[in-house]
């Protein structure tokens, strides 16, 4: 009879938590605070008189963040299952309500909600687009498969996305939501071919485009879009309008060399490359840190990709996998398309550095998204066969 009790406590199972996520996440929380109070405090000096301004606001942010985080890790992720349409529909309303007198503008751009608190929709989109379509793909099981249930589901994720495009006028973020999409429905079909038929054909529109422009049939008379192009194309060219951004960033990520000059040390940030906190931090890092600790920071992410592709993998069903997809395609998406345009890979989109660059809404509900990983992770049974 004891043998067989010492059986049954060696065979117990224990529930599993990714300390090395936790970690990583917390890491670039903090990285992103101290390189957020070396990138901002100059200008912030200079516009509020408080050179901790945007610390502030974002380490508050964090903190709200964490505590959404440990409440959402703690709760069953398959009760989020019952509210996918609903995440849907608020994902919809939050965005058209950009057009009423609760939506305002910041730098230009109409893109937030003043609801007591600041709130970016795009933000609360991404998040509901994760839930809805890993719901949607689990229901329709394995019509999903087909070509027709393919497009069927990509093209429920295209009203999101239009919406963000039109009524906040942020092309970058409708990329993201759509390619969130794209990576879950492809992570959950076995077929690839009419995968890389779409991205082929996407690419080949995108270089259609391009060349239009560069032909200069297509120019920023048109639509600033297309200016873009146009400095992306040749930046010297456009170095007192739309490029300065751009090459400002270029000086600066340039002159960091291997090493960099110092945390604290950068010169492009007095003013020169603006809003450097916001999608521009990354060149900044490059200055002050150098290639090391730019690297170091990529690392960091891809040791967060992976540990989600950890979860995901030993998910209990499919539903949470695709949650992770989701929150993985998001994290990922981003951190590439930001790099990218920081070292003008593409033309520039405005799309933040994950957990570093300057956005409440932005943190926050990033750090909801890593709370449903948890979630995730929590439900995976680890059997103890040891002592």
């Amino acid at each position: 009879m004891s043998d067989v009790r010492g059986r049954r406590k060696k065979n117990k199972e224990k529930t599993f938590f990714d300390y090395t996520m936790l970690f990583i996440v917390l890491f670039l929380l903090c990285f992103g605070l101290v390189m957020l109070y070396s990138v901002s405090s100059y200008e912030a000096s200079l516009d509020f008189g408080d050179s901790a301004y945007y610390l502030k606001k974002q380490a508050q942010a964090t903190l709200f963040g964490l505590v959404l985080m440990f409440v959402v890790m703690m709760v069953d992720y398959h009760i989020w299952r019952k509210l996918a349409i609903p995440a849907y529909l608020v994902s919809a309303a939050l965005i058209l309500l950009v057009l009423t007198p609760l939506g305002y503008e910041v730098n230009g751009a109409r893109r937030w909600l003043n609801v007591g608190i600041s709130l970016q929709p795009a933000e609360v989109a991404k998040a509901g687009m994760i839930l809805f379509f890993a719901a949607y793909v689990c229901k329709i099981g394995r019509n999903v498969q087909t070509l027709k249930g393919v497009i069927k589901t990509l093209l429920l994720g295209v009203p999101i996305s239009v919406l963000v495009l039109t009524i906040t006028e942020n092309l970058s973020t409708a990329i993201i939501i759509f390619g969130i999409i794209f990576m879950m429905v492809f992570v959950a079909t076995p077929n690839y071919k009419e995968y890389f038929i779409l991205g082929f054909s996407l690419f080949a529109v995108a270089a259609v485009f391009v060349l239009l422009v560069k032909k200069g049939v297509l120019t920023s008379e048109q639509s600033y879009r297309f200016g873009r192009i146009e400095a992306w194309l040749n930046p010297e060219a456009y170095a007192s309008t739309t490029g300065f951004q751009t090459l400002q960033a270029l000086y600066a990520i340039g002159s960091g060399e291997v090493f960099g000059k110092g945390l604290g040390q950068s010169m492009q940030k007095l003013g020169f490359i603006p809003e450097a906190q916001n999608d521009m931090v990354f060149s900044i890092i490059c200055e002050e840190l150098g290639l090391f600790g730019a690297g170091a920071v990529l690392l960091m992410f891809l040791i967060l990709i992976w540990r989600c592709l950890v979860v995901a993998n030993n998910a209990e069903d499919m539903y949470g996998a695709l949650i992770v997809v989701g929150v993985m395609a998001h994290i990922s998406l981003q951190v590439i398309l930001n790099v990218a345009v920081v070292t003008n890979t593409i033309p520039n989109t405005g799309i933040t550095l994950p957990f570093i660059s300057y956005g409440g809404s932005a943190v926050v509900f990033l750090l909801i998204e890593i709370g449903l990983v948890f979630s995730v992770a929590r439900r995976i049974k680890l059997r103890n066969s040891g002592e």
